[in-house]
């Protein structure tokens, strides 16, 4: 039902869209797109009244109430001059229009009529003045930096842009995400977006906005996880920005960040590389520029906090690394409430993500020593054996950065003015000059830095790795974000610049390659007819700086390796070897150079290249600041560096990790001491060492092998003007950066290329949803090809020999149809599952009802016989009792009876009596039978104790005369099987008990008579009472008196009839 009425929705929706402005051209952009916000008939997708009101067509008409309240009368009487003399057809308004979003031809460059350079210049002006600062060429995002802070990304914006197509909405940072995220979901393919731009045109905020966007569309479940990554580029760019001439958030080193997501989309962490951090910054910055951010947030927050004195830092005076010209550095740092606020920032991301209070505390420690490092001075003085020795004058920094770092101030004081060389086996210890004494000082200050940012990085890699038990690494996919240092050009321009700018020449190359160069080379090979495109190619300039051996980085290497070597031989080196047109050295300049970048002509002045490129740090300081106390300063002094010159994430040991020392030492293991080896270590002049061009080398490298694995994203970052100043257009500043950006040229091949290119084969695998069943599995054809972008209803498409040539909108009108399907698919197979799970669940729940039955059954059955033989058990006491009281009043009403009547007459009375009882006493016994023998026991016992009354009055009676009177014997009839022997409750039983008794105890018979209750078979020792039990009674008179003066025969009676059992 609901697929349904989905379904009915969008047909009704389809058939009566939504209203537009009847002439949309007359109206600017943010305008139109407001009203069209305003009438979505779909509640769903309708904006709501706050999301409208931080629309910016809403926000740019603050406190201007009474001019636009005047504008507005105006125009409302214009417009009812006009309705009233024009109507629309029908007598209503027109409604059957579409939305002037999709068709607005300012969005996209390439849906321009005229295409030229003034005629893009003035759409883009055009944009910026009305806020759009955002405009496509074909797939590719041009991002005017708008010097201002917009309300166009909150979390209703990144609503908008989830899952949307393209042109739905005006375009947007969030869009390029969204295409990013939707590709990698739906192809399973990496990706990656790059962002380029000179320095300030706002690459850096535009990679907060992507890496906000990318965690709010891959919602993960730890909401703990999405804080981390949201924390980790304030972290990061705390350390590694800084404040230049032209830009007051400037990138000083190259950020590729991985964000890592499990195959359905959800993120499940993130990774950061980190290239070419600008480490001379730390020790010297230019006019107008300033160090690293951290240095005045940590030195802000600690000064509001009252702890300069526990990390031992000046209060009055700032430290030299961080003091300027003007020396209103501490006054900036006491007033700014911005240092202190981003003080309060950089600790919440520290414990956000993860680090414990003992690791910021070391890093605290080691930022506040690389300062008093800085105040460490030192003056010459001459001995008799040396003219030229360098000491510390004034110790109070050198013990400050001691104490700081947990080492011996001693032991830094000598390892900063003296070196130890080692040759032939042999430690020589000489001492360093002046200048030679601060360069290691500043080369320490530059090592404890660089590794500690690289050691940061590492850290916060660590905490946010993907968990195993959510998803195996190799199943993960990654959408990378490149935030590299933009194109440099400064009045003076040194070794760093130099670096920044070849690696702007390499990401242009990247992306001349992928737009222009590969496209037309498939072109060609897939004879296919499109037109080619002229660009201009930057492959010479980077031959011109890579190649080996004659390359300008070999040719810095190989000038850096040799010790006499100066800045005039460096100079004069390439102007020998570097002969080409991008190339040259100007005339009356000394030490200078200039190349001929793709962004234009650029100077560089060449002091100090050499002595940065060696950036070289003496052995005796690594080995003084391994034996710190502080775990983490040994840990940053005990890994190896990486290739691209960054910390290694696996600690090792202390003998690997020593690449800086000389061979010599470890060939010599078996004859030098290893204690003192290690205490004075020394490199060699002749030694092939890692210098900053290699490290440069191969992080390119790197990087490129990052970017080459994933489907590219171009952002390319314009600054409208060099004063950063809001909503002012520069036309021929922005004209410069367009033309070496190559935007014409980019616009012209979208229009006319094609810039997805898929196998035949990939392609049907792919979308073969959209044209075939689910079941049926097509071959990789031609045919079945055009089958699909015919169902498609695609245009402008084109065959090659393997390939399937799109437009840069086929493949997002692909994925969209393929997302249609799919939904539907998953739809269906929601449905499917609920009924059988449903019908499992039924299933289940009759079988555990039926053993439930079973139980109850079972229970119930066995309750009822608990109550059963309770029943049973009572009545048998209750008729054990009644039998036992009546059989006791019989019994004591016989014997009264018989005691009280002497003659004969009451004798047969009681024989009779007897006779009766035991009849009675049978009767009884056969309907006791159908009971317990333990109901039979307890009426004998009751028999044995009224026969034990009888006993008493019998004793004293004589036995039996031999000579009695004939008795004929009766045999009993035989008992059947089952049945309870005869109980024994006669008079005769009682005397027959009590005489057997005397008689086995006078023997000594160990066999003892059974009692009256017991009940057993009789055997052959029982002869004598079997023939009594058969016997009729005697009358008590007749024994006594003996046999009769006139005897008579005697008449036996007939024996008592016993009822069989």
């Amino acid at each position: 039902m609901e697929g349904n009425a989905n379904g009915r929705t969008d047909a009704v929706q389809s058939r009566n869209p939504s209203p537009t402005l009847r002439h949309p051209e007359h109206w600017c952009r943010s305008f139109s797109h407001f009203i069209a916000q305003c009438l979505i008939k779909d509640f769903e997708t309708r904006p709501s009244v706050t999301h409208l009101l931080e629309h910016p067509f809403i926000k740019q008409a603050h406190g201007k109430d009474a001019s636009l309240r005047q504008q507005l009368s105006v125009l409302i009487r214009e417009q009812q001059d006009v309705g009233s003399r024009t109507k629309t057809r029908h007598e209503r308004i027109n409604t059957r229009k579409t939305l002037i979003i999709e068709i607005c031809p300012d969005d996209d460059l390439v849906n321009l009529e005229v295409l030229d350079e003034e005629t893009i210049i003035t759409h883009l002006h055009k944009r910026y003045q009305e806020l759009q600062i955002y405009t496509y060429v074909g797939d590719i995002l041009i991002a005017l930096n708008p010097f201002q802070t917009l309300s166009i990304y909150s979390p209703q914006f990144s609503k908008l842009y989830h899952g949307m197509k393209r042109s739905t909405n005006p375009p947007h940072i969030f869009a390029t995400a969204d295409a990013a995220y939707q590709s990698m979901v739906t192809l399973s393919k990496d990706q990656c977006i790059i962002i380029s731009g000179e320095s300030g045109a706002g690459k850096t905020e535009s990679a907060h906005l992507i890496v906000q966007h990318l965690t709010f569309l891959g919602k993960a479940n730890n909401r703990t996880l999405r804080e981390k990554i949201l924390q980790v580029n304030p972290l990061v760019e705390a350390f590694g920005n800084a404040c230049t001439a032209i830009n007051d958030n400037s990138s000083r080193f190259g950020k590729y960040l991985e964000m890592k997501f499990t195959p359905t989309g959800a993120v499940m962490g993130a990774k950061i590389s980190e290239y070419l951090l600008e480490k001379s910054r730390v020790i010297k910055q230019a006019t107008g520029e300033k160090n690293f951010h951290i240095f005045y947030y940590i030195y802000a927050g600690l000064y509001h906090q009252d702890n300069l004195k526990k990390y031992r830092l000046p209060n009055k005076t700032a430290p030299r690394y961080i003091d300027c010209v003007n020396g209103k550095v501490m006054q900036d740092i006491i007033s700014s409430k911005l240092y202190k606020e981003q003080f309060v920032a950089i600790q919440d991301c520290f414990r956000i993500i993860g680090f414990t209070e003992e690791e910021v505390n070391s890093v605290y420690r080691i930022l506040a020593a690389i300062l008093n490092t800085g105040n460490i001075e030192f003056t010459s003085t001459s001995s008799q054996h040396q003219s030229d020795k360098s000491e510390v004058p004034n110790s109070e920094a050198l013990d400050n950065a001691a104490a700081l770092l947990s080492i011996g101030s001693e032991e830094l004081q000598e390892a900063l003015t003296s070196h130890c060389v080692v040759t032939r086996g042999e430690t020589i210890i000489r001492t360093n000059t002046v200048d030679k004494a601060t360069d290691v000082r500043d080369a320490m200050s530059k090592a404890l830095y660089g590794r500690l940012f690289s050691w940061i990085v590492n850290r916060i890699n660590a905490l946010l790795q993907p968990d195993t038990n959510i998803c195996a690494a190799e199943s993960g996919m990654n959408v990378g974000i490149l935030d590299i240092f933009g194109f440099e050009n400064f009045k003076k321009n040194s070794f760093e610049q130099l670096c920044i700018n070849i690696a702007n020449e390499q990401i242009q190359f990247y992306f001349n390659q992928h737009i222009f160069a590969l496209e037309q080379i498939e072109y060609q090979s897939e004879g296919v007819d499109a037109s080619l495109v002229e660009y201009e190619d930057n492959r010479p300039i980077l031959d011109m700086f890579l190649q080996k051996p004659m390359g300008l980085l070999s040719l810095l290497d190989e000038e850096s390796r040799f010790p006499q070597a100066t800045d005039q031989t460096l100079v004069d080196k390439f102007q020998d070897n570097l002969r080409n047109k991008y190339f040259w050295t100007p005339k009356r300049v000394e030490l200078c150079f200039g190349i001929q970048h793709y962004a234009g002509k650029v100077l560089y002045n060449v002091s100090g290249f050499l002595e940065k490129n060696r950036d070289t740090l003496p052995a005796d300081i690594v080995v003084v600041l391994r034996t710190s106390e502080n775990k983490l300063l040994q840990q940053l002094f005990s890994s190896p560096l990486t290739k691209t010159g960054n910390l290694a994430t696996s600690r090792a040991r202390v003998t690997a990790a020593s690449r800086s020392l000389p061979p010599q030492l470890n060939s010599g293991r078996n004859k030098v001491d290893t204690m003192e080896m290690m205490r004075h270590p020394e490199e060699t002049t002749n030694m092939r060492r890692q210098t900053v061009a290699s490290y440069f080398r191969y992080s390119l490298m790197d990087l490129l092998s990052k970017m080459v694995v994933g489907t590219p994203h171009f952002v390319r970052c314009i600054k409208p003007n060099d004063d950063r100043q809001a909503l002012r257009f520069n036309k021929e500043r922005v004209m410069v950066q367009l033309r070496y950006t190559g935007i014409l040229e980019t616009v012209n091949i979208r229009r006319q290329g094609y810039s997805h290119r898929i196998l035949i084969e990939e392609f049907v695998n792919r979308y073969y949803y959209l044209a075939f069943r689910a079941h049926q599995m097509p071959e990789g054809s031609k045919e079945n090809a055009v089958i699909i972008l015919q169902r498609a209803k695609l245009e402008h498409w084109v065959l090659g020999k393997t390939k399937v040539f799109l437009k840069y909108y086929h493949v997002e009108q692909l994925n969209l149809m393929l997302r249609e399907v799919i939904a539907r698919v998953v739809l269906m197979q929601a449905y499917t599952k609920g009924w059988l799970g449903a019908r499992r669940y039924r299933k289940e729940r009759e079988k555990r009802n039926n053993g439930a039955v079973i139980i109850q059954s079972a229970w119930r059955g066995y309750t009822a016989r608990q109550n059963l033989k309770l029943i049973k058990k009572e009545r048998e006491q209750a008729a054990v009792q009644i039998q036992s009281a009546y059989r006791g009043y019989r019994v004591r009403k016989d014997y009264k009876q018989s005691r009280h009547t002497g003659q004969s007459t009451p004798e047969r009375r009681s024989s009779t009596n007897l006779i009766s009882d035991e009849k009675v006493f049978s009767v009884n016994a056969d309907t006791g039978s159908r009971e317990d023998s333990s109901s039979d026991a307890s009426l004998l016992k009751t028999d044995k104790q009224s026969d034990s009354r009888e006993r008493d009055g019998l004793q004293e009676r004589p036995a039996l005369s031999k000579q009695g009177p004939t008795v004929k014997l009766h045999h009993r009839s035989p008992r059947r099987r089952g049945q309870q022997p005869k109980l024994l409750n006669s008079p005769e039983d009682s005397l027959y008990y009590n005489h057997l008794n005397r008689s086995l105890d006078y023997q000594g018979s160990k066999r003892k008579p059974r009692k009256l209750g017991q009940i057993k078979l009789l055997d052959g020792e029982d002869e004598y009472y079997q023939l009594l039990s058969t016997i009729e009674s005697v009358p008590e008179e007749e024994v006594l008196s003996g046999p009769s003066s006139n005897p008579k025969s005697v008449t036996p009676t007939a024996p008592p009839t016993i009822p069989s059992r």
